[in-house]
């Protein structure tokens, strides 16, 4: 599992799973270079990287504008020298029912959750192309991509859809350059951002957000939601040379919600 000499690069790193992911790269001996919209906690976690003993530059950049993308690629090699390691995370979404998400919920959604995930993931393999080739994309969906009936909407869901396709065609377009792409699909995951959706959803059921819980987790197989450090895990592990020859592959972690 050893990443020592390898840089890597996490998107949506302020908080949750793309935090955890930052923390377990370093652990395992990478260099971590961490972006988030929120300017105060990815310094937070950038600073916690450093008490690994690892490197690490904190680049606040919104993934959804395509100028932002290529300053933080072009922060990162310049920090830290190249990127051998992507972990695609960020992403938004709240609660809406089908029938209420509008043209601007739509867009919003899939301005980062696809199209920002997309470029980012473009202009890291162009990087990782211009070292040399090699590398490690780690591109995360979710379940509610693969049709998950309990997403937060339906907008949500395509565009880890998207992810999901996305990750198979670079799979195959980026394997001449030894790069190898697959994607996390998650299912229910305790976070900040779920937390706020969870909120939204039991003031909507007029029930507590424990019973709303308790629900969701009795509809799991293994009985228990995802911690940060669940999908963190994985992402260490694909990143790693365990995972050499695995790539266009979509795996679930989801405690059972989605079994294939």
């Amino acid at each position: 599992m050893s990443l020592d000499g390898k840089v890597a690069l996490v998107t949506g790193a302020g908080r949750g799973m793309g935090r955890a992911t930052a923390l377990a790269l370093a652990n395992d001996g990478a260099s971590v270079a961490v972006t988030d919209i929120l300017a105060d906690a990815v310094e937070e976690t950038a600073t916690d990287v450093r008490a690994t003993g690892q490197n690490s530059v904190a680049i606040s950049a919104d993934i959804g504008d395509g100028d932002d993308i290529n300053r933080v690629i072009a922060n990162a090699v310049s920090a830290l020298g190249r990127v051998d390691i992507l972990v695609n995370n960020a992403g938004i979404t709240r609660y809406l029912d089908i029938m209420d998400i509008t043209e601007d919920d739509w867009d919003r959604i899939h301005r980062v959750n696809a199209r920002g995930a997309f470029f980012v993931m473009q202009r890291t393999a162009r990087q990782m192309i211009d070292q040399g080739g090699g590398g490690r994309i780690v591109n995360i969906a979710s379940i509610a991509g693969k049709g998950y009936r309990g997403t937060s909407n339906a907008a949500y869901a395509a565009s880890k859809g998207a992810v999901i396709s996305m990750t198979l065609i670079a799979a195959h377009q980026l394997a001449r350059y030894d790069i190898n792409v697959n994607a996390i699909c998650p299912g229910s995951t305790i976070t900040a951002m779920a937390a706020s959706t969870m909120e939204q959803r039991a003031a909507e059921m007029g029930i507590s957000v424990d019973e709303l819980q308790g629900q969701r987790a009795s509809n799991i197989p293994i009985g228990r939601a995802n911690e940060p450090e669940d999908i963190a895990a994985m992402a260490a592990f694909l990143a790693s040379p365990g995972a050499r020859n695995i790539t266009g592959q979509t795996i679930n972690v989801d405690g059972g919600l989605v079994m294939h």
